[in-house]
Order: structure tokens, then C-alpha cells, then sequence
């Protein structure tokens, strides 16, 4: 093909600015990763062999009742107090355990398929603060400000989310700090989140009453329990256990209920090393490792097959001062050994990442937040959570911070997925055209053109331009404009995925306090 001028500059921007089908982005959800691989195969196997015996010497205290039932009738033991599981127990389960499940979306477009390497990336991490930067903390402009987030904060959390294409599933980032009963705080939160994105969400509970209920309102939403059943498009993230090796007595009643709901299950164990967990980054992956498989089990015995998630989420603490340190090196290897571990025993595994020690979206949240993302992606987990807005370890949630982050993820998923080699890609046909006869360089050529789009991602708010052109423009930091594009999504962005008629229905039945439409703008 004959290289051509395409009238510069502006033609470019024009081509850029038309919108790409799905199959033709440069990044799209699922991307295959796996290439980044922190434990050798003896590692592996080692790690696999404590966990078996950690399961079976060791075992878990504080077995509920209906637990103790299940597993001693299938081969366990229950002996001083602990509950402990044989070898062939768990050999069975990852036999029977569910693999490439899907985890649906109301949106059939944001369906997940957790299959292989795929990755996708989502919120998480249960924030009590709100991050307003730009607001004044102690007299000083710009230092900060920390307040306590609300349902409202949440709502609006979900509705940026909904906007944001590298942030792909949305799971509880904040807690509603307004709501004071742990039953409207459960009930709030699985409607402020299935109301605010059509993505997937992750919704928990305390109690298994709160559950049934937040089922019965899923169902509504759905349009009945068997389409419910037939595209759960909520999973319910379940810290079964209370490390280390303790069963939580609730949370497993809790996890009972939502088995028999048809409820896709997150298995969560969360160690952290040094103070719930071993101190050694191979021994707390060891330990979390052992609890979820454990969880597994405990599913597979309710329902053979059920959907559930393996996550290990092995938490590191600042051993001089014993806060938690979310944006640690060592945090990130320990998320993308586990990670590996989920690809060994090929079963659909999530991680956490992303959690900056940073109090704001700054140089050293960026920096944290970009090797922890970029190792979990390239670790092969299917689901990176807690990848968006994240602060403070966990304590707090930033709007801008979130819209950074999907820049952020972009680019790592443009990283995992990597180099394709082709005749096509070599361009050798290319070089040629442009070499011999043609105007010596690439910029108006076909191939160009169309590879702007299908090969290159492009920062929402990254600031690209030339100091010149940067300094004519305001001279402001990525921050200002990651400030303005978020209120411009607040104040636009109101999903109406859920139809004013059955909102209504759904107030009156649940008492649901968050107002709707317009009336919950930022």
C-alpha cells in the first residue's frame, strides 16, 4: 500500500477522538498475564505441601455446628477443639472445585470470564475516610483533608466506576460511616453499588439474615430468583476465616447462606505478616494459602462445583512500627506469589493491589501503586482488587485518586498484554514502502494510522504535551485535571440501568435512604 499524508496533526486527534469498537482496543478486559513468575516450581510444590499439612495437622478452631457436620461426614476430623482436614479431602476439591466461571454483569458487556490468565481489575477495600485533597487541613491549602465517607460517597464511587473503561468490576471501596445498623449498612451498600454501575459487584454481609434479604432485593433486580440464578451479577466477598487458622463463626453462616443463594463466593483470607500471619513472606503465603483451601473445601462440600474465588490476600505490616503497609515492595511479591499459586492450581484467583501508603494521589502513590498493580497483573490472578482510589493502606479512598488509577491500569494492561508478533506486525512490507520511493518516515501511513487506535493507549487525564504547549495551557499538575474530569462524571452521570418503577419498590420494601437521580449529585 502506498504511504500517505492524513493531514497531520488534527487529522490524527480527529482519528483518535472517533469511537473503537470493542474488538479493535488497544486493551480490552481479560487480557492474559502469567509472565511474571516470583516462585520457581520446587517453590511451588513446597508451598503446596505446607499448606496440605498445615490442613491436616493443624486444622481450624471455632468450627461452626453445620460445619463440623459437613466436613467430619466426608472425612474430616474434630478433635481438641480443631477441625482438620485430610490430604485426599483437599485432592478432591480441587478435582470437583468450579473452573473458567464467569461472573456476570447486569451489562452483559462487563461479563467477566475467569478463565486461564485473564486479568481484570476492580475496586475494593472498605475505606472509613474520603480523601478531599483540595480542600484545607489545618489552615495549609493542599495538604489533605481526611473526612468520613458516606452511603452518598459510595453511590458516587459506583457511578465513577461505571465510566471508567480500565476499572472493570466494582466492589465495596468505602464504608457508609452515616449508617449506624449493621443491617442498613449491609442493605445500603449492595443497593448504592447495583445501583450506581452496571458492572459486576462484590457486596458482604454480616449476618445471614442480612443476607437472605440483599438475595431477595438481587432477585428484583434481576426480574426473579431464577434469573437471578441463572446471571448472579453479584459475588459476595466472604472473610470465612479470622487468621490464623480460626473460622469465623458469622462469616461462615453467612457464607452457608449465600452458597444456597446461588451467590458466586469470594474466598478471603487475610494474614498479616509478622502479626497474624508468619513474619516470612513464603510462611504467610503458606498459611493463606492452606485457610482458602480450606474455604474451598467448605463450599464444595455445601454445592460440588459452586463458583467461588481463590484469594489468599497475605497483608505485610511495617515490622518497626506494625502498621499495615499496602504499598510495600514486599506486598507485591507477596500478591503475585499468590497469584501463581491460583494459576498451579488452575483456579479462578483473586489478589489485592494497588493499596498506596501514600495519604494522597502523589509521586510516591504512584510509584507504589505502579509495581504492585503492574507484578499483580503480569502474576496471571484473574481479579486484581482494591487496584482503584485506594490510600492511607486501605484507610482511605480518593474520586481524582480512582480517575488517576485508570490511567494507571490502562497502561499496565497494555504491559500484560504485550508484543504480538505477526507478518503484519514485523511491517517489513511497510518499511519498505516508506524506505524506497516513499517520504522516509511513518507518520501519514495506513499502517500508522491504524495502529494509533488498536495498538496504543491513551491517557483520560495524563498530561503528554510539550513544556510549551503544558505552560500555554495553565501549567496544572495531572492532579487538577483528574479533579475536574471527576465532577464532570458526577455531575453528568446518572445510571438508570434500574427503572424509577422498581427503584421505588425497592425503597419501599428495604427502607433505602439514598436519594435518586439527580438528587444524588456530588
Amino acid at each position: 500500500m502506498k504511504a500517505r499524508r492524513a493531514g497531520g496533526r488534527e487529522a490524527r486527534k480527529a482519528l483518535r477522538a472517533a469511537p473503537l469498537a470493542e474488538d479493535s482496543k488497544p486493551v480490552r478486559p481479560g487480557e492474559s498475564g502469567g509472565r511474571y513468575l516470583p516462585l520457581g516450581d520446587d517453590d511451588i510444590r513446597r508451598i503446596d505441601e505446607a499448606a496440605r499439612d498445615i490442613l491436616e495437622h493443624v486444622g481450624f478452631a471455632r468450627a461452626i455446628p453445620s460445619c463440623v457436620e459437613l466436613f467430619t461426614a466426608a472425612g474430616a476430623t474434630f478433635r481438641d477443639g480443631r477441625l482438620r482436614l485430610p490430604r485426599a479431602m483437599i485432592a478432591e476439591t480441587l478435582e470437583r472445585a468450579a473452573r473458567d466461571i464467569t461472573l456476570f454483569a447486569q451489562d452483559p458487556r462487563h461479563d467477566m470470564h475467569l478463565s486461564g490468565n485473564k486479568v481484570y481489575f476492580g475496586t475494593a477495600g472498605a475505606a472509613v475516610h474520603v480523601v478531599d485533597e483540595w480542600k484545607t487541613h489545618d489552615n495549609l491549602p493542599g495538604k489533605g483533608a481526611y473526612r468520613e465517607s458516606t452511603l452518598q460517597d459510595l453511590y458516587d464511587a459506583a457511578r465513577l466506576v461505571d465510566r471508567l473503561e480500565h476499572i472493570h468490576f466494582f466492589q465495596r471501596c468505602m464504608v457508609a460511616r452515616d449508617i449506624e445498623s449493621p443491617r442498613a449498612m449491609d442493605l445500603h451498600t449492595t443497593y448504592a453499588s447495583i445501583s450506581g454501575t452496571r458492572k459486576h459487584c462484590g457486596v458482604s454481609y454480616v449476618d445471614p439474615q442480612h443476607a437472605e434479604e440483599g438475595l431477595r432485593m438481587l432477585h428484583r433486580v434481576a426480574g426473579g430468583e431464577s434469573k437471578w440464578r441463572a446471571r448472579p451479577f453479584a459475588s459476595v466477598s466472604c472473610c470465612f476465616v479470622v487468621p490464623p487458622m480460626r473460622f469465623a463463626e458469622d462469616a461462615c453462616r453467612v457464607m452457608e447462606t449465600c452458597v444456597h443463594g446461588g451467590m458466586p463466593i469470594l474466598l478471603l483470607a487475610a494474614g498479616q505478616a509478622g502479626a497474624t500471619s508468619p513474619a516470612s513472606l513464603a510462611g504467610a503465603v503458606a498459611q493463606e494459602v492452606a485457610e482458602v483451601l480450606g474455604g474451598l473445601a467448605y463450599v464444595n462440600l455445601l454445592r460440588p462445583g459452586h463458583p467461588a474465588i481463590f484469594a489468599p490476600w497475605p497483608f505485610v505490616s511495617d515490622l518497626r512500627t506494625g502498621a499495615m503497609s499496602g504499598g510495600s515492595g514486599e506486598q507485591a511479591v507477596l500478591m503475585a506469589a499468590c497469584g501463581q499459586m491460583g494459576r498451579y492450581y488452575d483456579l479462578p484467583t483473586g489478589i489485592a493491589a494497588g493499596m498506596a501508603d501514600s495519604k494522597i494521589p502523589d509521586a510516591q502513590s504512584g510509584y507504589e501503586k505502579g509495581y504492585t498493580l503492574a507484578l499483580a497483573g503480569h502474576s496471571g490472578a484473574n481479579l486484581v482488587y482494591e487496584a482503584a482510589g485506594m490510600q492511607a493502606s486501605l484507610l482511605g479512598f480518593s474520586f481524582e485518586g480512582a480517575l488517576l488509577d485508570n490511567d494507571l491500569l490502562g497502561a499496565v494492561n497494555r504491559s500484560v498484554r504485550g508484543i504480538e508478533i505477526d507478518d503484519q506486525s514485523l511491517a517489513v512490507k511497510t518499511i519498505s514502502e516508506v524506505c524506497i520511493g516513499g517520504p522516509e518516515h511513518f507518520l501519514g501511513h495506513d499502517d500508522t494510522l491504524s495502529r494509533m487506535q488498536r495498538d496504543y493507549v491513551y491517557p483520560l487525564v495524563g498530561d503528554r504535551l510539550t513544556p510549551d504547549e503544558w505552560r500555554e495551557n495553565g501549567a496544572h499538575q495531572v492532579n487538577t485535571a483528574a479533579r475536574e474530569k471527576t465532577q464532570e462524571i458526577l455531575n453528568t452521570h446518572f445510571p438508570a440501568h434500574i427503572s424509577e418503577k422498581l427503584d421505588a419498590e425497592i425503597r419501599g420494601e428495604f427502607e433505602i435512604l439514598l436519594p435518586r437521580g439527580k438528587m444524588g449529585a456530588k
